[in-house]
């Protein structure tokens, strides 16, 4: 399953939405996610799992790219 992470890249500052970034994870559940992204150091602040027609829609971006974990 493809799974979209919302995340700020520095873990110690407050989230605020305009620093927000976002990218794709092939994993088995959100915790699988959360697991392989803990070496990145990130500050995640939601794990979505992307049904058929939202990752059609996400594809269509110039930016998707599933991350190699």
């Amino acid at each position: 399953m493809i799974f979209k992470v919302l995340y700020q890249e520095s873990p110690t500052e407050v989230p605020v939405r305009e620093r927000t970034k976002s990218l794709y994870v092939e994993a088995d559940s959100d915790r699988d996610a959360r697991k392989k992204l803990a070496a990145r150091k990130l500050n995640i602040e939601y794990i979505h799992p992307l049904d058929e027609a939202q990752l059609a829609y996400e594809k269509r971006s110039e930016d998707f790219k599933v991350e190699e974990l």
